[in-house]
């Protein structure tokens, strides 16, 4: 009899989380355990893994990790044998280290360039791949949730290396989908695409512009992206995109590509503030730099968006703006009868 895919609740999940002790991924980690899911953590900053587990555990969740380079197909698969070990194997990945450079392309060094695909996409590719032939043999098989990027549809200055790795992760987990389905295989994939979000990403990025980097506004909390992933986690969903904005963005760059292309010229300025020079950062590129830990960046980002909830809740979501319509239409009639 063939596997049948069927997704569990949060509570009786192991997780498995790259990309673990900062930004969206750690707080994924922390909301996942909190809501009685079995975390396993991958990074490279044991220090920082640690910490993360002490308060994890601190609130009764449970949880373990393993310092992972996931720019190496061996450490990725030392961490699903870990976690195989020790939990008995796993019911979702959520492949979502990632790295960036803040440099125009003619400024770029080729070995930053291939470090950035070595992660963002190589990373990727290793962890789908060891995902999907584990979840092939798990009883109700499991989701798999790859961490792309708005950039994943759309182009953009001074991130261009970022922006092609995101391309190339949605290339291939849109292709990989199609082969799994296919196959009639047990695995839900799921691309996440964030618009801006109010990580350490500007701070932990390598910079060479010789400003402060910084996100373009608007700016989404990272708790929004942890959500996503979560729900991705226990419902089956193509792609979600975390921000109106971002769909804004993709739309204005399918629809209008010389338009977009205009506009995003300017978009420079938005991403490194030209009032704040700095020296040139080397960033957690090629190694961490210690500064790993926190959710939030330097730019707080807002806690919800309509489009992203309408993705997870469409049926609540249309009963609301229905509401909302009627009761408007109400207003407009019954300041009509009283003219």
């Amino acid at each position: 009899m063939q596997n049948q895919l069927k997704l569990k609740p949060l509570d009786e999940q192991v997780i498995v989380i790259t990309g673990a002790t900062s930004g969206h991924g750690l707080c994924t980690a922390q909301m996942a355990a909190s809501r009685g899911a079995t975390v396993m953590l991958a990074a490279r900053d044991e220090s920082a893994l640690k910490q993360v587990c002490a308060d994890i555990r601190s609130e009764g969740g449970t949880v373990d990790y393993v310092v992972t380079d996931v720019s190496a197909e061996e450490d990725m698969q030392r961490l699903a044998d870990k976690t195989i070990e020790q939990f008995g194997g796993f019911d979702s990945w959520v492949n979502n280290a990632g790295i960036g450079v803040y440099a125009q392309v003619l400024d770029l060094e080729m070995e930053d360039h291939r470090k950035i695909f070595d992660t963002n996409y190589w990373g990727v590719v290793y962890g789908s791949v060891i995902a999907a032939r584990h979840f092939k043999d798990r009883p109700g098989g499991g989701a798999l949730i790859n961490v792309g990027s708005i950039n994943s549809d759309m182009p953009g200055p001074i991130l261009a290396s970022y922006n092609a790795s995101k391309h190339a992760v949605k290339g291939f987990t849109d292709s990989f989908r199609i082969e799994l389905q296919m196959n009639g295989e047990p695995v839900s994939v799921t691309l996440i695409q964030p618009s801006a979000i109010g990580a350490p990403f500007p701070q932990h990025a390598r910079n060479t512009t010789g400003f402060k980097a910084r996100l373009p506004e608007p700016v989404y909390a990272p708790k929004v992206v942890a959500r996503a992933i979560l729900d991705a986690a226990q419902h089956t969903r193509r792609d979600v995109v975390v921000g109106g904005a971002g769909k804004f963005q993709i739309f204005g760059s399918a629809a209008f590509p010389h338009l977009f292309d205009r506009i995003a010229a300017t978009m420079a300025d938005k991403l490194i503030d030209r009032e704040k020079p700095i020296p040139e950062q080397q960033g957690n590129l090629y190694e961490p730099q210690g500064n790993d830990g926190d959710v939030e960046g330097q730019q707080h980002g807002r806690h919800f968006t309509v489009t992203t909830a309408a993705g997870r809740h469409p049926w609540a979501t249309a009963g609301t703006l229905a509401a909302v319509i009627a009761a408007g239409v109400w207003a407009v009639r019954s300041t009509k009868a009283r003219a």
